[in-house]
Formats: structure tokens, C-alpha cells, sequence
């Protein structure tokens, strides 16, 4: 059902797209090639648009300006479904946000349109006048962090004596086994995961962060290498500036979710986490690091 509303929604903008430039009794419609993936270290969606000339009906050199301009205006319309494919969290995309009333077009449209861009160039063979965008995800996670006050976060009964950290690290590489489930999967990112312990009780999840003190809207993703660095720390310097130099490493036990986004820590690890004030506000920053397989952290849309 979810692909149904997304591919019935592509085709939704994809006609809006034709009639935007050509008027709705064009007889030629014109046809772009859009490639896209998403950087979960970088934490962009990066996109690339080409406008076949001949579709458009155009011939240089007196058409490279309108080449320019229609690709130009059809970039909203084009990276719609892009966005829509995005995985918000275990079980939501964002089209299941827009179809569900959580957001709108225009929310859709405003995550894009802050986009970078390089100018409009035709490509080395002439016939396609393309584009490239960068959109930030970082901003989409900022946009959907609605709440105003964290919600609680259960304390155990009987607490550790747990050293302070600067932050949590969780390696989360190779197939793990997902609950409920006679299967095993790599975890998937997503701009907002969950992180359970291995009774299933829920230890993080967006609503958890403290919108006044939130680092950066959404949890960190790394390689495995950026862990193991030949540094005084073990990190690249990039990540020992976002979890500092005594970060709690944990091995993930599991994955969970209808889609593989949420990892699964041993319960001990998750009491360690929990047991101080000074730990807790690990959570309440977002000052988290999932170190995903490469596979999973850049991927076609």
C-alpha cells in the first residue's frame, strides 16, 4: 500500500510537472532523467536532473536559456518523489507523513528549497541541460523535531555505579539478528532511529531530546573506520569533537523495526546510559553515533 501512494503520487507531480512549463493541451511532454542518493554521513540527498532537449523540443544554441529555465522549474516537481522516499523513522517514510496529514506540499517543497545547486550545463554530448542539488537532511530533522519539552526518560530502580561519558557509540555493523524475526539484516539509517535494550524497553527516540539543548536535530552516522583511527582517541577528529575523548562504545545485540533502523544494546550497557544525570543528557543532545556498513550509509533513490 505505501509504494502504491508513492508511485501514485510521483505520477501525481510528474503530470503537474508537464503542465507547469507546456500548458495541459501540449502535445510533446518533456522527459528527465533524475538520479538521486542519499549520504547518511554527510547527511544530504544528493540529486541530479537532466532535460532531454529533443523531448522538450529544443535546439541549440537559441534554446540553451529556455533549456536553462524549465530545469530550473521543474525542480520541486521532480525531487518531490526523492523526498517522499526518505525513511523518517522504523515505520514512516516521508510520503507516509504526507499522506497521513502530518505534513503538506508545502512542507514537502520547503525542505527543498533551501537546495544548493550547481548552474544549469548542458551535458558533453548536447543533447541534456542538467542540474545538480544538494539537500540538507539535517534541516528536514530540524523541521520535524515539533516538540517543545522532552518527554521523560525512565530511570532504572536500582541504578549503577556508571562512570560519566561524553557521549554513545553504537557499532551496529554487520547483519544482526532482527527481533520477532527468523531473519538478519544490516541496519538501515533513518533521521530518527530508536535504541532498545535486549528486554525491549525503549531507551531513545526523538521526542527524548531536549529541543533547547539538541546538538544537531537527529543522531550521528559513521563508518566503521572513523572508530578505529590510529588517534589517541581511536576516532577521526571530526567525531571526537561531536562525542568527545571518553565516549560509552557499545556493541549492538539486534535490530528492530518494521523497517531494520532501531539497534538493540544488552541491557547492562543501556543501565550505564541511564544510572546518571550526566548520562541521560547524552540523550537529551542527541549526542549518539551509529556506525553503520558503508552499503547502508549511501544508497540509490
Amino acid at each position: 500500500m505505501k509504494r502504491l501512494v508513492l508511485v501514485s503520487l510521483f505520477f501525481c507531480f510528474a503530470q503537474v510537472a508537464g503542465r507547469s512549463v507546456f500548458g495541459q493541451s501540449a502535445i510533446r511532454q518533456p522527459t528527465f532523467d533524475t538520479k538521486s542518493s542519499v549520504d547518511w554521513i554527510d547527511m544530504e540527498i544528493r540529486a541530479q536532473t537532466a532535460l532531454n532537449l529533443a523531448s522538450a523540443d529544443i535546439k541549440l544554441p537559441a534554446g540553451r536559456g529556455l533549456a536553462q529555465e524549465i530545469v530550473e522549474e521543474e525542480f520541486l516537481h521532480l525531487i518531490r518523489p526523492v523526498i517522499l522516499n526518505i525513511q523518517v523513522d522504523s515505520s514512516h517514510r516521508v510520503a507516509d507523513l504526507l499522506s497521513g496529514g502530518e505534513l503538506n506540499l508545502a512542507d514537502i517543497d520547503g525542505f527543498s528549497r533551501p537546495a544548493s545547486k550547481t548552474p544549469p550545463a548542458l551535458s558533453k554530448d548536447m543533447g541534456f541541460m542538467q542540474v545538480s542539488y544538494t539537500v540538507s537532511l539535517k534541516a528536514m530533522s530540524e523541521a520535524l523535531l515539533r516538540h517543545t519539552r522532552p518527554s521523560p526518560i525512565r530511570r532504572p530502580l536500582l541504578p549503577a555505579n556508571a562512570p560519566g561519558y561524553t557521549g554513545v557509540i553504537i557499532i551496529a555493523t554487520g547483519s544482526l539478528p532482527i527481533h520477532g524475526r527468523n531473519t538478519a539484516s544490516l541496519v538501515q539509517p533513518c533521521i530518527f532511529p530508536k535504541i532498545w535494550d535486549t528486554d525491549m524497553n525503549l531507551i531513545y527516540e526523538r521526542s527524548m531530546t531536549d529541543p533547547d539543548k539538541n546538538m544537531n536535530g537527529i543522531v550521528k552516522y559513521v563508518p566503521e573506520e572513523a572508530v578505529f583511527r590510529p588517534t589517541p582517541s581511536g576516532m577521526d577528529a571530526g567525531l571526537e569533537a561531536f562525542v568527545g575523548k571518553n565516549p560509552l562504545r557499545i556493541i549492538a545485540r539486534g535490530v528492530f523495526g518494521m523497517n531494520p533502523t532501531d539497534p538493540i544494546i544488552d541491557k547492562n550497557d543501556a543501565l550505564l546510559i541511564l544510572s546518571s544525570d550526566e548520562n541521560i543528557q547524552l540523550l537529551r543532545q542527541a549526542r549518539v553515533v551509529f556506525v553503520l556498513d558503508p552499503a547502508a550509509l549511501n544508497a540509490s533513490l
